[in-house]
């Protein structure tokens, strides 16, 4: 079951929120999990996504009685305002490298963060049987940088991570002093991997979104020996490619398979 609602933020601007619970939600009296994803119209079902493939989560979580509280949080529509929010600083010189836009995009980042720990994780703690110290939070390209950011900025909140195709390169820099900056030894799960052709066909683009991650990767590993790292070979940047990650996502996840790395 999917509930929608609009939320104000003194942070941002309001919020469109999808949230699904689980199919035994309202003839059960138990407390869940939660997980918060970014880019919320991609994260239940087609029909809304943009680009028309989402990561169907709706259908895969009823269909493993997968017990969980997802929030999916809509995207910024406006110009640049996707980019402003899911980046923490504007770009800096690797980014350089992908996009010269990126050098003017960006640095709104930590608001929306705050808006997300500090008005809607309380909002949804308030109003559904959550369970308020098991909060994961997740995304796709920037929403996998964002993600990292807000485990990094509030460790003790966001205890399970996952990164998918994390646009890193946006922010490569300021990312690599903040994680190496961090205790990460409370984080329970963190999962990461990337494509070998995020780029497609253009090899020099595949070559830096690899080099970033990697990067990134060997910090993460450095502070969370027990992350899962994941390169999917010939995966590109896309949708079709994202959701076929999904079960081994929430398998990891869900302490379904071995605590570890590969």
């Amino acid at each position: 079951m999917i509930e929608t609602f609009l939320i104000e933020s003194k942070f941002i601007k309001a919020k469109n929120i999808r949230i699904y619970l689980p199919a035994n939600y309202s003839d059960a009296d138990q407390h869940y999990p939660v997980l918060y994803m970014h880019d919320g119209k991609n994260v239940f079902s087609d029909d809304v996504a943009i680009g028309g493939v989402s990561l169907s989560l709706e259908k895969y979580l009823v269909t493993n009685s997968i017990e969980l509280i997802v929030v999916g949080i809509d995207a910024s529509e406006e110009q640049d305002g996707r980019s402003d929010e899911y980046c923490p600083w504007m770009g800096g010189e690797y980014s350089r490298q992908v996009s010269e836009a990126a050098l003017y995009q960006g640095g709104k980042g930590d608001a929306y963060v705050r808006f997300i720990v500090e008005e809607l994780k309380p909002f949804i703690d308030e109003s559904y049987r959550t369970i308020p110290t098991d909060t994961a939070i997740g995304g796709i390209s920037l929403g996998g940088l964002i993600s990292t950011y807000a485990a990094c900025k509030y460790p003790g909140i966001f205890k399970k991570v996952i990164a998918i195709s994390s646009g890193f390169w946006r922010n490569q820099e300021k990312m690599e002093e903040l994680i190496a900056s961090i205790d990460l030894s409370g984080n329970e799960r963190f999962y990461m991997d990337w494509g070998t052709k995020e780029g497609k066909e253009n090899a020099f683009i595949s070559r830096l979104f690899c080099e970033s991650n990697e990067s990134i990767a060997n910090l993460i590993k450095d502070k969370i020996p027990h992350a899962h790292i994941a390169i999917i070979a010939q995966a590109e940047h896309s949708y079709p490619y994202f959701k076929q990650r999904v079960p081994a996502i929430f398998n990891y996840l869900l302490n379904k398979s071995p605590v570890g790395g590969n």
